[in-house]
């Protein structure tokens, strides 16, 4: 993990996160779009950004994704993760921020999101914690509190599950 502020000032950001929000495409996706001859749209997903995801879960830490596509595949995905709140063909992203905090009752210091690119970058200025993957766009990542080592599709959303655990002491639990 990379730190644009202090690593004290990131954990105790992290400290306060009850939701973690998610773009997809270049985050829980390596951001490549695989289209068959048929016409079928295909996507990778990261089984360890998956068990990340749960793991928040089990610790009460909500997870919601916001995208600007529509996909029946991301939708069956959320729906193995337990995510419930999936916002998709949202073109403009602070819309669903707006909505995510109300469903979950969460102020915006208590939200984390990670992001790749320049359509995540108001949803990242509102929010606590802003997380730029690794293989995101540099200007992107400048912008972050924190960058991922790992990219996106590859890690990145676990790397970030479990900084936010470490820092509300609860990952130790899953070493034992």
């Amino acid at each position: 993990m990379q730190f644009n502020i202090s690593q004290l000032e990131a954990r105790e950001l992290a400290s306060q996160i009850r939701l973690l929000l998610l773009d997809v495409d270049g985050v829980l996706t390596d951001g490549k779009l695989y289209y068959s001859n048929s016409g079928e749209e295909m996507k990778a997903f990261c089984t360890l950004d998956g068990h990340g995801i749960k793991m928040l879960i089990e610790n009460d830490i909500q997870v919601g994704i916001i995208t600007g596509r529509n996909s029946e595949l991301l939708a069956r995905r959320a729906r193995e993760l337990g995510i419930d709140l999936l916002y998709q063909g949202q073109s403009n992203k602070v819309d669903a921020l707006r909505d995510a905090l109300d469903r979950t009752g969460s102020s915006p210091e208590q939200v984390a999101f990670i992001g790749d690119d320049f359509p995540d970058l108001p949803v990242m200025r509102i929010v606590g914690l802003g997380v730029a993957v690794g293989s995101g766009h540099p200007d992107l990542a400048t912008r972050a509190e924190l960058i991922t080592e790992r990219g996106g599709g590859n890690g990145a959303v676990r790397e970030t599950a479990d900084f936010i655990l470490n820092a509300q002491d609860k990952f130790l639990a899953y070493l034992d």
